[in-house]
């Protein structure tokens, strides 16, 4: 007897699913299988046994192919150089402020345009030669001979005699994200308030020809003391330095690695090789150099040899950030840096303690066209930057991946947040500039770079422009290529671009953001601008009372915004910056690492200084009890 045939309930229905379907279908399964299988009690992400000796293991990349202070921009260049060699001041780790290095003690002039930094006598370079100002007058000569080549050039341009030849863009657009671009078209359809215009549908308008300029050099109101290449070595132990522009923090800027010294007799064009008998002054010397990393020793004639640690330090190589996690997992490496790990390693990361994540030393934002109304009215800038609420774009659009960017730069102290999202004060902004409920205001062109990531942000930017101030956005993409003649061109509104804040000197992170020109091309010294500005103030208070007394944001209760700063004032702080509004700071972009809990001393922040002067490995360290 047949048997009768299995019949399912009518609301079963079977589908058949596609190669492309099935895959995603499988993947997902074992992504969640994979998760309910992750160690819900373990507090760390691998086996962790400290090793018994003082040597570190540090995975931060690939293997350098230079040792050159002048060209170490970015890791794995920059670790080895900080461990290599040593500056005239150092950074604490973690309060990113400044410590003595060479030089043990400087002091400034009262306009913060002289510095005098005293080198300490015990200073020697790996061959027990002395380190002398000399030295350091030598190496940065190098630097301005070779800034052509160096793309970090504008650290040092504050320098007298060593200003750039030609006016120079250091805001490059740059992806922080690493995303991977579309290859899709992006449709024109209007999304919301923003219009998508696709790369084929816009072409690049052409700037009308002009006469060539001859750039503007400085103008530099010089005096008989002011050397002509101003660094100079006053006797062996004493360095002066000239500036073109006051700048308190500039103790921080010089403990840069580009302003390290390299010996005198191998410092060519191409710089120090990577070679165990490379000379040095830093806290290790080069012991042996192949292709899985390089190795390091304390050094025996470093002036302060008996308070480091650690006895060796071995540099890992790693192609990939999954070489280096397998390296970690397997307790072949105590610390990684410097890794691009993607999004579902870092959510499976997340929960170990030994796992850190910190704001990276870079901004995200939008760039303002102010040669055009009404762009050019602080008001309309201040508007669009308190409409946009950026802790919903980075939970949201950037997957709490980067940190909201509420001010410029995220170094030292923790700051305010001066351009939070403030609805009210946004509308009543633009209604004081003649726009109530965005009435009047022309579409606001937005041009951005080809990336699925920026798309996202800039369609949720100008949602919330529509939301907050009944304003509509038309979002063009460009290839990278394109934006620096967009911008020549001049037919945008905003901009987006992304730039790395190289130090924590206010000074070098403003010419970083806003470029160089606008405040080296000044006739008058800071000290007249700031007594013509405060003089214009007073005039204003006496015929206005309700002024701010700050000179800072103004009143909305005021009709009139209080005085700007005099033409050509130069923009000197984050304060001005934030007054100025030029830009609107989106966001900072995170950095990731993975840290033994035996390793003591190093610290995460946000220029990626990592310091191993206070790093050591507690031998004896064992898991809490309990666990």
């Amino acid at each position: 007897m047949r048997k009768a045939a299995r019949k399912f309930p009518k609301a079963i229905k079977f589908v058949r699913l596609g190669p492309t379907a099935l895959v995603a279908l499988l993947a997902l399964l074992l992504t969640a299988c994979s998760e309910l299988q992750q160690p819900k009690v373990e507090p760390f992400f691998a086996q962790t046994v400290p090793p018994p000796k003082q040597e570190l293991r540090w995975s931060n990349g690939k293997t350098p192919r230079s040792l050159d202070p002048a060209k170490a921009s970015a890791a794995p260049e920059t670790d080895i150089v900080r461990a290599a060699y040593e500056g005239l001041t150092d950074l604490d780790s973690k309060s990113l402020h400044e410590i003595p290095g060479v030089a043990e003690k400087w002091e400034s002039s009262d306009d913060l345009k002289t510095w005098t930094f005293t080198l300490r006598k015990d200073a020697r370079w790996s061959n027990n030669e002395r380190v002398t100002a000399t030295d350091f007058v030598a190496s940065w000569k190098r630097l301005a001979a070779l800034q052509d080549k160096l793309s970090t050039a504008y650290l040092f341009q504050n320098i007298v005699g060593m200003e750039a030849k030609t006016e120079t863009d250091n805001g490059a657009p740059t992806d922080f994200l690493q995303a991977v671009p579309s290859e899709n078209t992006v449709s024109g359809e209007m999304i919301r308030s923003a219009e998508i215009v696709p790369k084929t549908q816009m072409a690049i308008p052409q700037p009308t020809a002009k006469p060539a300029e001859t750039p503007q050099a400085p103008v530099v109101k010089a005096t008989p003391a002011t050397p002509q290449f101003g660094v100079e070595a006053l006797d062996d132990l004493t360095l002066k330095i000239s500036l073109v522009l006051p700048d308190r923090d500039f103790p921080k800027l010089v403990a840069n690695p580009i302003f390290r010294p390299v010996y005198q007799g191998t410092a060519g064009d191409e710089g120090p090789r990577i070679d165990p008998a490379t000379v040095t002054n830093g806290a290790f010397k080069i012991t042996k150099v192949a292709e899985d990393g390089i190795s390091m020793e304390r050094s025996e004639t470093y002036w302060n040899r008996k308070a480091i640690a650690l006895e060796r330090v071995r540099f890992v190589a790693a192609s990939s950030a999954e070489n280096a996690l397998n390296a970690y997992k397997k307790g072949e490496v105590d610390v990684i840096t410097n890794a691009s790990f993607e999004p579902l390693a870092l959510k499976l990361l997340t929960p170990y303690e030994d796992f850190r994540r910190t704001a990276h030393s870079a901004l995200n934002f939008y760039e303002f066209n102010e040669t055009k109304a009404p762009y050019n009215d602080r008001r309309v800038r201040e508007a669009l930057a308190v409409a946009i609420d950026r802790a919903k774009l980075t939970d949201g659009d950037l997957e709490g991946m980067n940190q909201p960017a509420y001010s410029f730069f995220p170094l030292g102290e923790t700051r305010k947040e001066p351009l939070a999202l403030d609805t009210a004060k946004a509308k009543q902004l633009l209604e004081k500039a003649g726009f109530p409920n965005g009435e009047g205001f022309p579409r606001i062109r937005l041009v951005i770079n080809r990336n699925d990531v920026q798309q996202r942000v800039a369609r949720s930017v100008a949602r919330m422009w529509k939301q907050n101030l009944n304003l509509d956005t038309v979002i063009t993409v460009k290839e990278s290529s394109e934006i620096d003649e967009i911008k020549k061109s001049g037919e945008y509104d905003l901009l987006r671009r992304g730039v790395v804040l190289p130090a924590n000197d206010e000074l070098v992170n403003i010419e970083s953001v806003l470029g160089s020109a606008e405040k080296t091309q000044i006739e008058k010294t800071p000290a007249e601008i700031k007594a013509e500005a405060e003089s214009l103030l007073e005039e204003k208070r006496l015929s206005d009372p309700g002024t701010s007394p700050e000179g800072g944001p103004f009143d909305l209760n005021d009709t009139e915004p209080p005085v700007e700063k005099p033409e050509g004032s130069p923009i000197l702080s984050e304060a001005d910056v934030v007054y100025e509004l030029k830009v609107i700071p989106l966001y900072f972009p995170t950095s990731y690492s993975l840290v033994k809990p035996y390793i003591r001393g190093f610290e995460m922040n946000a220029l990626d200084a990592h310091s191993l002067k206070e790093v050591s490995i507690d031998n004896n360290w064992q898991p809490r009890s309990g666990r």
